[in-house]
């Protein structure tokens, strides 16, 4: 049976653990939260992300561990990676916590002679091949591998991807990447190999043209709205164009989360420091901020002064209990500031994070309240 070992247990690499181990591997998941390590171990972790919890009851052969000194006795085939990355006020990423996991794989012994790493997380072009000028001489081949995942669907993505994206140190690490990562997917999706600065380049920019084109959608919305045509149906009509595509062409809510508005700055940022500039980037960021200043001044034409307005969620989409760089929490401050009585539905985890930081300016309900009170308003009407 193969091993794999996963540093980070946190969202991704965790659904990564329990897929692996779902299709066979050995796996050892290392993580410094000891409260995390503990709960996984026992099988009582509460986790936000669907099917996490099913999985890890089903899971055979994981293991988990806070040292992370437990690797290189495991002796796995590979070593993934998926350590936070934290964004950096100028538009980079903290690399602080890869430093160290990467210098302490540096300084232990290992049973074998070539070790392949694999890189998860979201990084700045370039970081792979500066790393690698240090990993090669101890006999470390550094490659990068991120995955294309949305919160709340993780372990779904990892099984059926639109594609692999590897960014090989050689061609046996890619060969090798290819194999593990096809083995847990359920369709057959395309292995694109390339070299670790294209993999690097090619995983912000893909980021950077979905946030374009939900940005484009949004703005043709808003046009529509002005002068009274039907956003939905000049939308559908645009993306039934094989060219284009309906995936994200829906009016709606702005990007946001904890992916897409930092690496559609960080793309640019790379290419402000080698003297080139992604144009698209700045301009899908300022249309981002147009959409949400136009949905506020929509929304007060829309509401009566003292009408509630409704929020079915605030997290930045929903079936997520992420708040970062929400659209529609930023629309419902924005309208309880403007003196609007502003009503939330979420969940309960939710709302008490909201409570905690915002107090009484929404008001705040369950999540399926709503739904009852639309129910209740459709049944009254029919009568």
């Amino acid at each position: 049976m193969e091993k794999i070992a996963i540093i980070g247990v946190g969202r991704i690499g965790l659904c990564l653990a329990l897929n692996l181990d779902r299709v066979g591997f050995q796996v050892l998941g290392i993580d410094k939260d000891r409260e995390r390590v503990k709960l996984i171990r026992e099988g009582r972790l509460e986790a936000s992300e669907p099917g996490m919890e099913e999985a890890l009851g089903a899971a055979v052969d994981l293991k988990v561990s806070d040292n992370i000194a437990a690797v290189p006795e495991f002796d796995p085939e590979i070593v993934f990676i998926a350590v936070d990355t934290p964004t950096v006020e100028e538009g980079g990423y903290d690399n602080s916590c890869v430093n160290r996991v990467l210098a302490d794989l540096f300084s232990f012994e290992w049973k074998r002679g070539r070790i392949e790493l694999a890189l998860m997380c979201t990084i700045l072009p370039g970081f792979c091949d500066s790393q690698s000028e240090l990993a090669r001489p101890r006999g470390f081949a550094l490659s990068y591998t991120p995955g294309f995942v949305a919160q709340g669907s993780i372990i779904r993505d990892q099984r059926c991807p639109e594609q692999i994206l590897i960014g090989e140190a050689d061609a046996v690490a890619g060969d090798l990447l290819a194999r593990v990562l096809r083995a847990i997917c359920v369709n057959e999706p395309p292995v694109h190999r390339m070299a670790c600065l294209s993999a690097e380049i090619a995983k912000l920019a893909l980021n950077c043209a979905l946030s374009m084109k939900i940005a484009f959608a949004n703005a043709i919305g808003d046009l529509a709205t002005c002068v009274g045509a039907d956003p939905e149906a000049i939308l559908h009509a645009i993306g039934a164009d094989s060219r284009i595509g309906g995936k994200f062409l829906k009016y709606g809510f702005g990007f946001g989360g904890p992916c897409f508005p930092r690496d559609n700055k960080a793309l640019n940022f790379f290419a402000r420091q080698h003297d080139c500039e992604v144009l698209q980037s700045n301009a899908t960021d300022e249309m981002n901020r147009r959409h949400l200043a136009f949905q506020f001044q929509n929304f007060l034409r829309t509401y009566d002064q003292n009408e509630p307005i409704h929020f079915p969620y605030v997290t930045y989409k929903p079936g997520t209990e992420i708040l970062d760089d929400s659209q529609p929490l930023a629309l419902a401050v924005q309208l309880a500031q403007a003196g609007r009585r502003v009503v939330i539905h979420d969940s309960p985890a939710v709302l008490d994070r909201l409570r905690a930081r915002f107090g009484d300016l929404f008001e705040y309900c369950a999540a399926d309240t709503l739904e009852r009170l639309q129910k209740a308003r459709s049944s009254s009407s029919g009568s």
